[in-house]
């Protein structure tokens, strides 16, 4: 059987004010040219259909009419929603919706109701773990504490409950939106850390042949059955090396996987350029980033008069500048953003404790009011994007 897996397509999303509708048309398109050309037999959706809970007009377009097109080329699709999605709103309609082979998993207690896809090989089970916000979700599975890691392992628990009922050669697949311990993030995903450790181990998704993994927008294999396909498109500079794809994966009869990368489409590359305003504006080696979108950090030791105006003229699509000046010394002290970059909300608010209280680290009981208080939040702010406006 062969399956097409892709996650994190963002629709509504913007690049630093730039739209990507276009773009993002043109990706839905080449993958309906895709399902067709290499005679895919069912498209994997890993999460992160839209950017937020309550996307715009343009996007709800762009998801019916390729919706649309797939259920008119008769291949099954499997869609979860992943943590910017609102489970409910993308739910709607699903019972009624499945009939045409679109398949939206997004309620938890479903996770271990497959989609069985017919093969001449045997079936195939393909299991919708939506994101899972542990806050909300662990009364669900019967547990009292615990994070990431314990709620998709409840999930998983159900998985190969009902797997182990199935007959004999049942191929089992997954698709999940969870950050993987071993997989490399980027600048834009949302953090989903709130309340403690956000990765999950690998060890997870023992027992399925494959799991199609959502949330991290860089292509990637942590093992030959589990992987990201990345989003299809840069929402960041940080994804300035990327090679944007999606995953063409053959499942065997035994459950053995073989996968390729089909390419998508490039609407503009990225560069991150740096340099005196001089060298990025009379430099020919920048010759090739004349029509990129870019990041342009500045190493004047002044800041030069209109910069992005001067910038814009070789590099019309200059979306974002920096300043880093050479010899500035090391005894600068850092931004705040720079003091925090790449660490938790709980491990800042307990840098917070520390500096406030020199000497003295935060005990057990105050960690576990943090994680609570952090939850809660995170729990509040999810339930008031499901309210209707």
């Amino acid at each position: 059987m062969r399956l097409l897996h892709t996650s994190d397509w963002h629709l509504g999303r913007s690049f630093h004010r730039e739209s990507l509708h276009d773009a993002q048309r043109a990706f839905l398109d080449h993958l309906v040219a895709v399902v067709a050309a290499e005679r895919v037999d069912a498209v994997l959706v890993a999460g992160d259909v839209y950017d937020r809970a309550l996307p715009g007009l343009e996007a709800v377009a762009l998801f019916d009419d390729v919706l649309h097109r797939l259920a008119a080329l008769g291949v099954p699709t499997v869609f979860i929603s992943g943590n910017h999605d609102s489970a409910r709103r993308l739910g709607v309609g699903a019972g009624l919706i499945d009939r045409a082979g679109i398949h939206l998993r997004t309620d938890p207690d479903g996770c271990a109701t497959p989609v069985l896809l017919p093969d001449p090989d045997g079936p195939v089970a393909v299991y919708g773990l939506p994101y899972l916000e542990p806050a909300l979700v662990r009364e669900r599975f019967g547990l009292e504490r615990g994070g990431h890691a314990a709620v998709l392992g409840a999930a998983m628990d159900r998985v190969r409950a009902d797997l182990a009922t199935r007959p004999a050669g049942t191929r089992a697949v997954v698709l999940a939106h969870a950050f993987v311990s071993g997989g490399a993030p980027s600048d834009s995903e949302r953090d989903i850390a709130v309340g403690g450790v956000a990765s999950v181990p690998a060890a997870v998704f023992d027992g399925v042949h494959y799991a199609a993994l959502g949330h991290l927008h860089g292509c990637q294999t942590l093992a030959p059955h589990l992987r990201y396909s990345g989003s299809p498109l840069a929402y960041s500079f940080s994804e300035e090396k990327h090679r944007k794809t999606m995953w063409l994966v053959d499942l065997a009869a035994d459950g053995s996987v073989s996968a390729e990368r089909t390419d998508c489409p490039v609407p503009r590359p990225l560069a991150c350029l740096r340099g005196s305003l001089a060298e990025l504006l009379d430099d020919p080696r920048y010759e090739p980033h004349e029509q990129s979108w870019v990041q342009a950090t500045l190493t004047d030791p002044g800041r030069p008069a209109e910069p992005m105006e001067q910038l814009r003229r070789r590099f019309p699509h200059t979306l974002q500048l920096l300043f880093d000046p050479d010899g500035a010394g090391g005894d600068a002290s850092p931004s705040y953003a720079a003091r925090v970059r790449g660490r938790t909300d709980l491990e800042i608010a307990e840098g917070f404790v520390r500096h406030v209280r020199p000497g003295t680290e935060p005990d057990g009981t105050e960690l576990d009011w943090l994680r609570e208080g952090f939850e809660s939040t995170r729990e509040s702010a999810d339930r008031k994007a499901e309210l209707p406006r």
